[in-house]
């Protein structure tokens, strides 16, 4: 095991700079994950720390070594791709021990550490088997099991779960946490799936257009968004956004609405704000905000409801059995409220 470490990492192709000095610091046997909307810059980022990108400037060191210029198989990491990458014409076994075979490892210790991989990840009745003979999900464990028998210092996941149904994602995100639990090897894991990020994760690394927005634990970037972009982008449903005014001691939202200052909060004079509220920090009660419903979704344990409130669109997501209807007045009550800066999305209360 060992920690990863990228210090001002950058990327350019030609005179276009992709990834703006990236600062990451991975602990031993932390499990962390990168996620960010398509095109921010974690596979690329991802890519570099495998060697299978250069990188322009900046060092990436892992187990305090740098390895800007060693090779991919030089660096004792193993990665495992979206699309699986297994050779269609060679066994579950042979897909498994084949590095190990490379490296001309005996073929007692390539089969007992096949058996170990196997064992772990439920694949013993498949090793005869092709690719070819497996489903979505086994074919993933077999590419795990590809990795683990290598036994590297780091994991390397490049959105390992895509190309699953979504029942399957949810067992094998499972089955990864549970299998980092055990093995306790340092993994990068890259995702656009926030769930994915927040369920899995010791460590979540916010990016977009090529630049770390927040580091933080899951709750941490849940509880204390440091801008928009992170508030938006964490919680599922997302963050309510409601554009206002601030006099001081309120927050005027439009068509005579008004909420109060989160606790705690100073804000001097007026200026524009926007207010966030998640989903789930609204409930519905008399002495709420005065809203119109628009849409009503039951998803079993709770029910998100799409209102309009001060003319713009939100969502509250309630535990309690309403009988709304399209075209009804309700009212919504913030129990948990946020301020940031509209012109840079910073955080203000």
């Amino acid at each position: 095991m060992a920690a990863v470490t990228l210090s001002q990492i950058r990327k350019s192709f030609g005179s276009t700079e992709v990834v703006h000095g990236v600062d990451v610091s991975i602990e031993d046997g932390e499990f962390c994950v990168l996620v960010g909307p398509s095109g921010c810059g974690k596979s690329t980022l991802l890519r570099m720390i495998a060697g299978l990108e250069e990188i322009s400037a900046g060092t990436i060191a892992i187990g305090g070594r740098v390895v800007n210029a060693v090779a991919p198989k030089e660096r004792d990491i193993a990665m495992v791709f979206q699309n699986y990458a297994l050779y269609p014409h060679m066994t579950v076994f042979d897909n498994m021990g084949f590095s190990l075979k490379l490296a001309g490892r005996p073929s007692q210790e390539i089969r007992q550490r096949v058996d170990d991989a196997a064992q772990i990840l439920g694949l013993g009745e498949y090793l005869a088997r092709y690719p070819r003979q497996l489903s979505g999900g086994q074919r993933q464990r077999v590419a795990m099991g590809r990795a683990i028998v290598r036994k590297p210092q780091v994991f390397l996941f490049d959105e390992p779960l895509s190309n699953l149904d979504a029942k399957l994602r949810v067992q094998m995100r499972t089955e990864i946490k549970e299998l980092h639990q055990r093995l306790r090897t340092t993994s990068v894991y890259v995702t656009h799936d926030q769930i994915e990020a927040m369920t899995m994760a010791d460590k979540i690394v916010v990016m977009n257009m090529g630049r770390v927005e927040q580091i933080g634990s899951p709750l941490e970037l849940y509880d204390n968004p440091a801008n928009l972009f992170v508030a938006g982008f964490i919680g599922s449903p997302a963050m309510n956004f409601l554009s206002g005014k601030s006099n001081g001691t309120g927050i005027e939202l439009g068509q005579g609405i008004r909420v109060p200052l989160p606790g705690g909060a100073t804000l001097a004079g007026a200026r524009e704000v926007v207010v966030g509220v998640r989903p789930e920090h609204f409930s519905v009660g008399a002495d709420g905000l005065p809203a119109t419903v628009v849409v009503v979704e039951p998803t079993g344990a709770d029910t998100q409801v799409f209102c309009k409130l001060a003319g713009t669109d939100v969502v509250a997501v309630v535990r309690e059995r309403h009988e709304f209807r399209p075209g009804a007045q309700i009212r919504l009550a913030p129990q948990l409220t946020y301020l940031f800066d509209p012109a840079s999305g910073a955080r203000l209360a």
